[in-house]
């Protein structure tokens, strides 16, 4: 079992920045990739980020290419996600998995074995 617990997020105004936490513990191993994943109400849930925890792979979503960062620190089994010049759309809540590590289909929620209970990001306009 894993256990993943998301924190930092709030309320921002357009051009914003927000720093995501997600807190692993138990059987965290070293080949497991690490997700952010967001919702929106009446949407489904969309790929944000991954990151291998081991390090060294990292993807992202077109829609955030170049406004945000996953990363993680392996000493305080955390992952994060900075999350530079924020728009309306941004909003969501906003949800960490973890699955063991496969290079493919990294996008798709349902690969994912384990999530944390979500953190609200509203980015207002």
């Amino acid at each position: 079992q894993v256990q993943l617990v998301e924190s930092g997020g709030g309320l921002v105004q357009t051009g914003g920045s927000l720093r995501l936490s997600c807190a692993a513990s138990g059987r965290t191993f070293s080949s497991n990739l690490m997700g952010w994943f967001r919702q929106a109400p009446g949407k489904e849930r969309e790929f944000v980020a991954a990151i291998k925890w081991s390090g060294g792979s990292a993807y992202y979503a077109d829609a955030v290419k170049g406004r945000f960062t996953i990363s993680r620190d392996n000493a305080k089994n955390t992952v994060y996600l900075q999350m530079n010049s924020l728009k309306p759309e941004d909003s969501a809540n906003y949800y960490c998995g973890a699955r063991p590590y496969v290079s493919t289909s990294y996008w798709a929620a349902s690969t994912y074995d384990y999530w944390g209970q979500g953190t609200q990001v509203t980015v207002s306009s």
